[in-house]
């Protein structure tokens, strides 16, 4: 059951993948997020690499597309929701390999660029609470690949994989 469930988002995997390779392609409505986030938090996101800010607005419009009532926090938490990836600069051949290798998997390869794919949310959270972001965000991104119970945190994640 698990692995028809992977394999259905694999082709949005491979899509990010291909829009991933050079910066450049990455296009993010940074003004349209920035609205969503408090200045302190907005610091944060303008110090996220523009690919990663370009998906977290991917999945921040879909997931508000499907939910026009979710609150402040969950829009706040998927834009920022890759934050910690923004501790150590990819190569693009680190994207790449990265990129191919699960999450939960990642977690246990204290390697460079995959430490931080595994250990991103734990990395958001922490530059979050450092500048005094919203506690309710900070969770969204320490939980979005662990939802657990929480709701805002399983829709978040459901969006997150999506695309």
């Amino acid at each position: 059951m698990l692995l028809p469930h992977k394999l259905s988002g694999l082709p949005a995997k491979l899509r990010r993948l291909a829009r991933s390779l050079h910066a450049g392609q990455a296009i993010p409505d940074d003004a349209w997020a920035l609205a969503h986030l408090t200045p302190a938090e907005a610091r944060v996101y303008l110090g996220m690499d523009a690919r990663d800010r370009e998906h977290a607005e991917r999945v921040t419009r879909a997931l508000l597309s499907a939910h026009p009532q979710a609150s402040s926090t969950l829009l706040a938490g998927a834009l920022l929701h890759d934050c910690g990836k923004s501790v150590r600069p990819y190569r693009v051949w680190e994207r790449v390999a990265a990129g191919l290798v699960p999450w939960r998997l990642s977690r246990w390869l204290p390697l460079g660029a995959l430490y931080v794919r595994g250990a991103h949310p734990e990395l958001g959270a922490r530059l979050l609470t450092a500048v005094g972001a919203r506690a309710a965000v900070i969770e969204l991104v320490r939980r979005h690949h662990r939802p657990g119970h929480d709701p805002e945190a399983a829709l978040l994640h459901r969006y997150d994989n999506l695309e």
